[in-house]
């Protein structure tokens, strides 16, 4: 069994292998979690030792088989609790990261297979992204950003690429949430702003920040 802070690095490497494809090193990994780079060192070999992390001095850090699949489930529980949270309890998608970051640490495969169930077995958390399943297996719907789009189009809101609070409650102030159908009149060639219209709001203008979070399908 590993321990908090354990799970904490194996997720947080996960995350970081699909930004980076793969080419992690033990600084990014420091710099995320935001501490040492010596302590991010210590604890790799730790976890190298327990044959989840691939480590070679000055080369990429890679996740192990097992360490991926460990690190998988971290972020399953994560993302089941989430959707627990807001399906099931009435929270907001921007209050639910915080309650879900100490509950992905319970070790008790029953209680979030349950949650799982009464669920449903959901495919996405509320934020869009996959939930892997019960044996560690990422799907990934075809997903492109919003900013990747062009006048005419008719898109759908499924998934964020950025799920701060802050960002959170700017879409809750626009009403925009999964699901929401956006029409594009215009794209500003000068500095990528979308011109688009969805229920309820008609010719809003987008910022290219803003476009580049949003990921529709």
């Amino acid at each position: 069994m590993s321990t908090t802070t354990e799970e904490n690095y194996l997720k947080t490497l996960l995350a970081l292998s699909a930004d980076t494809e793969g080419k992690v090193s033990v600084s990014d990994l420091a710099k995320a979690l935001a501490i040492s780079t010596p302590s991010a060192n210590s604890m790799v070999k730790k976890l190298a030792e327990r044959g989840l992390v691939s480590y070679q001095k000055y080369k990429p850090l890679q996740l192990t088989k097992s360490g991926r699949k460990a690190a998988a489930l971290v972020v399953r529980k994560h993302r089941l609790t989430e959707m627990f949270l807001v399906e099931q309890m009435g929270f907001g998608w921007e209050e639910v990261h915080a309650i879900a970051e100490q509950i992905e640490h319970v070790d008790s495969p029953a209680f979030f297979t349950r949650m799982d169930e009464l669920m449903g077995h959901p495919n996405v958390d509320p934020h869009g992204s996959p939930i892997p399943d019960a044996e560690g297996n990422i799907t990934s719907k075809n997903r492109r950003r919003l900013s990747e789009c062009g006048a005419g189009e008719t898109v759908a809101i499924i998934g964020l690429d950025h799920n701060s609070n802050e960002f959170l409650h700017f879409l809750n102030d626009r009403d925009l949430s999964l699901g929401t159908t956006l029409r594009i009149h215009h794209r500003e060639a000068f500095d990528g702003s979308l011109t688009l219209s969805y229920p309820g709001h008609d010719r809003v203008t987008f910022s290219k920040v803003v476009a580049e979070r949003l990921l529709v399908g």
